[in-house]
């Protein structure tokens, strides 16, 4: 097994730039952000205290679509530490999914029957703050010679596996240069027929699709999916469009999942624009995600009953073919859980 220089170094020097230079100019100041955005200056103490439990990371790209001098902007709110961070009412934790339970080694989620989640990168383009992975021990899944070697195996000993997941972090901040080994080594493996991205750096970063990912991604036998994370029409501007119909013309199947966010998108009007904007973009809407009760996110929390509301309307608005699936995940169950009654895998 020929194995690539796997470190800290994400620039690949056989690349294009213009990907790896916007992701070494994130805005990673409380300060800055504010005063690019003209917000409220009174903001910042206590975006300085919760940045230092969940540090900020946001592309400038993402920052220019955000309204200037909006506090309720719901972009904004998706990246801004907020005092309200600092509060972590009872049933909110560090692992909400008590993923430490379904990580037998390094590297290696496995909670799902036929697919696993390979870890494959500790970072992402933004630091969301909802996320319910902002305590996962990325640096115990930091993977060396070895543990790339391990995790291989572990997924060629499971026969029963048909798809390998690629999350993280995320796995696009990786070069084409490795993720193309990783993805041949994962074609190798007769019982995988499928290869799954989870990433957001398409809609954060759509320079990020570069002809290398293209080549990699879609010229192995196992069929290529990416799952995008977007959650409000705003994130969808004329470059992610470009980017996402190279994707669609090179034979990638497109679905996106998105997180009911109080604030952000809790309307049946947000819900429509952003499937809509998904379906023009060639992406169909998959899963909606109820919040995940990771700490630091409680005032993200929208209830089940309004939720449910939100999907009725949704239908009578859309067709079916856009109306995402409303889920949640749950510790120990071996599939989403979805809040109207249908057991989906």
């Amino acid at each position: 097994m020929k194995f690539p220089v796997f470190d800290n170094e994400l620039i690949d020097a056989c690349e294009p730039r213009r990907w790896q230079d916007e992701l070494s100019d994130l805005i990673t100041d409380p300060a800055e952000l504010i005063r690019l955005l003209q917000l409220d200056p009174a903001q910042l103490p206590w975006s300085l205290c919760a940045s230092r439990q969940f540090p900020l990371r946001v592309p400038r790209g993402l920052i220019r679509r955000m309204r200037r001098g909006d506090p309720h902007d719901p972009l904004l709110l998706q990246v801004l530490p907020t005092a309200a961070e600092l509060q972590s009412p009872p049933g909110f934790s560090a692992d909400p999914l008590q993923e430490g339970r379904v990580n037998p080694q390094p590297g290696i989620v496995h909670k799902y029957h036929g697919r696993l989640l390979l870890i494959a990168a500790g970072q992402c383009a933004v630091n969301c703050r909802y996320c319910f992975r902002r305590a996962f021990p990325y640096g115990d899944n930091h993977l060396d010679r070895r543990q790339w070697a391990a995790a291989l195996e572990y997924i060629r000993a499971h026969t029963e596996l048909r798809e390998v997941i690629l999350s993280g972090g995320d796995p696009l901040v990786l070069s084409d240069r490795q993720l193309a080994w990783l993805s041949s080594e994962l074609a190798q493996t007769p019982h995988l027929n499928k290869l799954r991205v989870h990433s957001r750096l398409p809609i954060v970063t759509p320079s990020r699709i570069t002809d290398a990912l293209l080549s990699w991604f879609t010229i192995s036998r196992l069929k290529p999916v990416l799952v995008l994370h977007c959650n409000h029409a705003n994130e969808i501007d004329s470059a992610v469009r470009a980017a996402l119909a190279r994707l669609r013309d090179a034979g990638v199947v497109l679905l996106n999942q998105a997180v009911l966010l109080r604030g952000v998108n809790d309307s049946c009007e947000a819900q429509e624009q952003l499937c809509e904007a998904l379906f023009v973009a060639g992406v169909m809407p998959y899963y909606l995600h109820q919040l995940d009760k990771v700490s630091g996110a409680a005032h993200f929390e929208v209830s089940d009953e309004e939720a449910l509301a939100i999907i009725a309307q949704l239908r009578q608005r859309l067709p079916g073919y856009l109306v995402p699936k409303l889920v949640r995940e749950v510790p120990g169950v071996r599939a989403k859980v979805p809040l109207e009654g249908r057991a989906d895998e």
